[in-house]
C-alpha cells in the first residue's frame, strides 16, 4: 500500500530525472557541431581542396601528368604511409581509418564509465579536447593536408569517446516509457543547435569578400567556432548530470582501466545469452552505417558530382539541419502512437526514396536538391534516436552503461563500411553518382532484417517492463 511520503518521494524523483533529462540533452547541442559543420560540411571539403593542392605541387615537381582543373579524381593523386590514391577518395578512406582507429580506442571506454564514479569527468574531458582538436584545424592550410589527417582522428576519437560516456547517462536518467521521447528531443535539439552554428558559419561564408577573407579563412574560423561551441555547451549537461551509483564503481587510476577491460570481456560473453538484443543491435549496424555515410559524404556529393558552389552546399545542409528538428520531434510523436519499430521501419523506406532521387538529380538543379534534402532531414535525426531509445529497452538491467558502450563500439566498428563502399565505387567508375546508389543496400538490408527483430520478445527476455508499444 502506497502511502503519503512515498507519493512525495516519486515526484521528488521525476523531478530529479527532468532536471536531469534537460541537461542531458544540451549535450546533443554541444556534440552535433562537430559531425554537422566539421565532417559534413567545412572540413571535407576544406581538406580535400588542400589534399588538391598537394597533388597538384606534387605533379608539377616531378613533371608527371597534371591535375586536370579541379577535378580531384584526374592524376591528383596523393600518397601516405605508402598508399597513393586521389585525392577525391581522401575524404571516404579517412573517414574509415578514422573509425578504425576508434575501434582500438573506444571499446573499453564504457566498460570504464560503469567501473568509475567520475563519468561527468570522462565526459568533460574529452568533450573539452575533440573540441581543441577541433579548434587546431585552423592552423591547417596550404598543402599540410596530413596535419588535417592528425586533428581530425584525435578530435574523432574525442568524440565517439564522449558519445560513449553521454549515451550510457540514458538508461539512468530516464523511465523505460520516458525514453522514447528523451531521445527523440535530445536529437532534435542537437540538429537544431548544429542549425544555429551552422547558420553563423554560413554568414560568415556567404560574407567572406566583404570581410576580406578567402573561402579557405572562412573554413578555417567554422573549426574555431565548431570547438568553442562544443566546449561551451558541454558546460550545461556537467553542471546538471549526477553521478548514479553503480555496484563496482568508485575505482580510479590502473585497477579501473584493467577492471574495464574485464569488465567488457564478461560483457561480450554474457551478452550471448541474448541473441534477440544481439540481432538488434547487428541490424542497426547496418542502417546506421548508411546513414552516417549519407550524412558524411553529402557535402563532397554536391560539390564534386553536382557541381554546386560551397555556399549553396552549406544551405542544403542548413535546411536539413531546421528540418531534422522537426522530424526528430515527429519521430517521437509518431512512435507514441504506433511503437519505435514501426517508426523506424517507415523512415527506413523513406530513405530509400530519397538516396534514390538524388541519384537522379542533375548537376545545378538546386531545386531537386533542396527537395532531396528536405527528406533526409526528416529521417536523419529521429530513426538513430528511436533506434537508441529502443536498444535501451532490450539491455539487462543494472548493465545498461557497458550495453550501450558495446552499441557505440558496434556502430564504430561497422561505420567504415559504408564510406569505403563510396570511396571505392567512386574510384572504380570515376563517378560519385552510382557511389551515392550503392549505399541503398544498408538500408534495405537494415528494413528486411528489423522486420524479424522480435522486438517485444527481447525485452521480456532480459527481464524489462515492456513499455505500452513497441
Amino acid at each position: 500500500m502506497k502511502v503519503k511520503g512515498d507519493d512525495a518521494a516519486d515526484a521528488n524523483n521525476a523531478g530529479r530525472r527532468k532536471k536531469e533529462q534537460r541537461g542531458w540533452v544540451w549535450y546533443d547541442v554541444a556534440n552535433s557541431v562537430f559531425p554537422t559543420s566539421v565532417i559534413t560540411v567545412f572540413l571535407s571539403l576544406y581538406l580535400t581542396s588542400i589534399a588538391t593542392n598537394a597533388a597538384k605541387a606534387d605533379s608539377a615537381l616531378n613533371g608527371a601528368n597534371p591535375c586536370a582543373g579541379d577535378n580531384a579524381f584526374d592524376h591528383c593523386d596523393v600518397t601516405i604511409l605508402g598508399l597513393q590514391f586521389p585525392s577525391g577518395s581522401l575524404w571516404g578512406y579517412l573517414l574509415s581509418i578514422a573509425t578504425v582507429v576508434q575501434v582500438l580506442v573506444l571499446p573499453v571506454m564504457g566498460a570504464i564509465a560503469d567501473r568509475t564514479q567520475n563519468k561527468k569527468k570522462m565526459l568533460g574531458f574529452f568533450a573539452f579536447t575533440g573540441s581543441a582538436a577541433t579548434i587546431a584545424l585552423a592552423t591547417v592550410e596550404g598543402t599540410n593536408w596530413k596535419l588535417g589527417v592528425v586533428f581530425f582522428i584525435i578530435a574523432n576519437i574525442c568524440y565517439g569517446a564522449s558519445v560513449v560516456v553521454y549515451y550510457a547517462f540514458l538508461p539512468e536518467i530516464a523511465t523505460p516509457d520516458e525514453r522514447d521521447a528523451v531521445s527523440s528531443r535530445g536529437w532534435a535539439f542537437g540538429y537544431l543547435g548544429g542549425g544555429v552554428a551552422l547558420a553563423i558559419q554560413l554568414g560568415i561564408t556567404l560574407s567572406a569578400d566583404s570581410l576580406g577573407i578567402t573561402s579557405g579563412d572562412a573554413a578555417r574560423i567554422a573549426f574555431v567556432i565548431s570547438g568553442i561551441w562544443w566546449a561551451a555547451f558541454t558546460i550545461i549537461p556537467l553542471r546538471a548530470l549526477t553521478e548514479h551509483q553503480r555496484p563496482h564503481g568508485g575505482e580510479h587510476g590502473a585497477s579501473v582501466i584493467s577492471a574495464g577491460f574485464k569488465e567488457l570481456g564478461t560483457t561480450l560473453r554474457q551478452a550471448k545469452a541474448f541473441p534477440l538484443t544481439l540481432a538488434f543491435l547487428g541490424t542497426y549496424l547496418i542502417y546506421t552505417d548508411g546513414i552516417a555515410t549519407v550524412a558524411n559524404v553529402s557535402a563532397q556529393y554536391g560539390s564534386v558530382e553536382l557541381k554546386f558552389e560551397q555556399q549553396t552546399l552549406i544551405t542544403v545542409i542548413l535546411i536539413v539541419q531546421f528540418v531534422a528538428f522537426v522530424g526528430g520531434v515527429l519521430h517521437g510523436f509518431v512512435a507514441k502512437r504506433i511503437g519505435a519499430k514501426k517508426t523506424i521501419l517507415g523512415s527506413l523506406v523513406v530513405w530509400i526514396v530519397v538516396i534514390t532521387a538524388a541519384f537522379f538529380v542533375k548537376a545545378g538543379d538546386e531545386t531537386s536538391f533542396y527537395l532531396v534534402a528536405a527528406g533526409i532531414g526528416i529521417v536523419l535525426g529521429g530513426t538513430n534516436a528511436l533506434s537508441r531509445s529502443l536498444f535501451s529497452q532490450m539491455v539487462p538491467p543494472g548493465r545498461e552503461a557497458q550495453y550501450f558502450s558495446l552499441y557505440e563500439v558496434g556502430e564504430r566498428s561497422t561505420s567504415w563500411l559504408g564510406p569505403l563502399v563510396f570511396a571505392g565505387v567512386g574510384q572504380a567508375t570515376g563517378s560519385l553518382r552510382p557511389a551515392i546508389l550503392a549505399l541503398i543496400i544498408f538500408f534495405v538490408a537494415g528494413f528486411v532484417l528489423l522486420i524479424f527483430v522480435p522486438v517485444r520478445r527481447a525485452i521480456k527476455a532480459v527481464g524489462n517492463n515492456e513499455p505500452a508499444l513497441v
